[in-house]
């Protein structure tokens, strides 16, 4: 069966994507590294970031990309594979895997949500900010130092003790 994905030119979208072990820690150890890589997939391949939050063992982000364009399965597949090569081969790697000459460093898929309107927008923006206090990572969203809420902050779009009333997750989120 072929999962289907949304092929909006010019769209706006909402990605989970975890790690494989999802007791690790990888993602805020390595955080430059999946920084230069993203920005890297940028170059070749443009789209903007509107809010985006890493945590240990996944990441949230929201994503619009040019008009005419709607190739996120191929920024992805840059993005993972690119920040997994500048990491030490120390993963377990299963039979299915090894065959596909892959790593066992990221789950194979992630989830994708097109956003459909402002409020859609805004909700999502929130859910990913609020993301580390609903893990119990810290008791404030401006606690996190992985998170695009300091970019929010600094543009006054959000003030420093926000603190996401409309974020409870409701299924629709991908985690």
């Amino acid at each position: 069966m072929q999962y289907r994905r949304s092929r909006t030119h010019g769209g706006t979208f909402f990605f989970t994507t975890n790690l494989a072990n999802r007791r690790s820690q990888y993602l805020v150890e390595n955080v430059d590294v999946l920084r230069q890589v993203i920005r890297k997939v940028k170059i070749n391949y443009p789209f903007r970031i509107l809010a985006m939050v890493v945590l240990p063992d996944h990441l949230h982000t929201l994503w619009q990309l040019p008009d005419g364009d709607s190739n996120y399965p191929e920024r992805w597949a840059l993005i993972k594979s690119g920040f997994s090569r500048t990491l030490s081969k120390t993963e377990p790697i299963n039979e299915s895997r090894r065959l596909k000459r892959e790593r066992g460093f990221w789950q194979r898929r992630y989830w994708e949500h097109q956003i459909r309107d402002e409020n859609d927008l805004a909700r999502h923006v929130d859910y990913i900010h609020y993301n580390p206090v609903k893990h119990g990572y810290v008791n404030k969203p401006v606690d996190w130092p992985y998170s695009s809420i300091h970019w929010y902050i600094r543009k006054n779009i959000m003030s420093e003790g926000w603190a996401g009333n409309n974020c409870e997750a409701d299924g629709e989120f991908g985690e």
